[in-house]
């Protein structure tokens, strides 16, 4: 889970500028349509929605553009229709990743990712390569400010969670995909200031990635997650500090 956690503080400081602030409401307006479009527009009866909704809030998006988001995807506006695609395949050092898309044009997608892996020292699997290597869970992220790690520790395991880590400033709740919703609201309601909450594809066992490689690796994972259809990357690599460092 260390990997996976470290690449998304990564991902989060870097949101902070605006190209890719604008870049993640891109990403999220489509998981906000495409959740509407699959369960309807109502979030208290659509947990993916609804997780959607939490994570264009804590992105402080406009509700305007939440509202229009969802529209799109109930009918009620125009909009582009987009097919979710999973791409598996292998980064530098042999580790598995595990691509999440939203696309309005598979060929194009498909091209364009292939295209990333080839020239950073990856390559496209088969469907099926990688995935058994991870399992889906929701991770919660807690704020780690004035609140020690017992206390985060009991209230997560009070409302079902799997496991509690520490990370640089922050707490990462495990809970099973069934769950996240129900141990983000225990969270809150205990006084914790959860920052983020996300499904995830989580690897059972990490391959620790130093040095060359794990620069590449980076490099790959960057400009994968700046893929305008790509929603989420996942990989079984535990980057090295001194790599992940370099890129804070």
């Amino acid at each position: 889970m260390a990997g996976h956690s470290k690449w998304s503080q990564i991902k989060r400081k870097k949101a902070v500028n605006d190209q890719k602030r604008g870049q993640m409401f891109t990403k999220l307006i489509r998981e906000l349509t495409v959740a509407a479009r699959e369960g309807g527009g109502d979030p208290n009866f659509n947990p993916r929605l609804r997780l959607g909704v939490d994570a264009a809030k804590s992105a402080n998006m406009p509700q305007e553009n939440i509202d229009r988001a969802i529209k799109r995807g109930t009918g009620e506006l125009e909009g582009v229709t987009y097919e979710e695609i999973v791409y598996e395949g292998y980064g530098p050092g042999g580790v598995a990743l595990y691509i999440e898309t939203l696309t309005d044009n598979q060929k194009r997608t498909v091209a364009e990712v292939r295209h990333l892996l080839d020239k950073n020292g990856g390559n496209l699997g088969t469907a099926g390569s990688v995935a058994w290597q991870f399992d889906r869970k929701g991770m919660i992220y807690v704020d780690a400010a004035d609140v020690d790690e017992d206390a985060v520790f009991e209230a997560a395991v009070e409302a079902g969670a799997d496991d509690v880590a520490s990370e640089t400033g922050e707490y990462v709740v495990t809970t099973g995909a069934g769950s996240l919703h129900e141990v983000r609201r225990a969270l809150v309601g205990a006084g914790l200031t959860v920052a983020s909450a996300q499904l995830a594809m989580v690897a059972r066992s990490e391959v620790a990635v130093a040095g060359r490689t794990g620069e590449r690796l980076l490099k790959l994972l960057e400009l994968l997650d700046d893929h305008d259809d790509v929603q989420q990357v996942h990989s079984n690599a535990d980057l090295d500090e001194s790599v992940l460092s370099r890129a804070l």
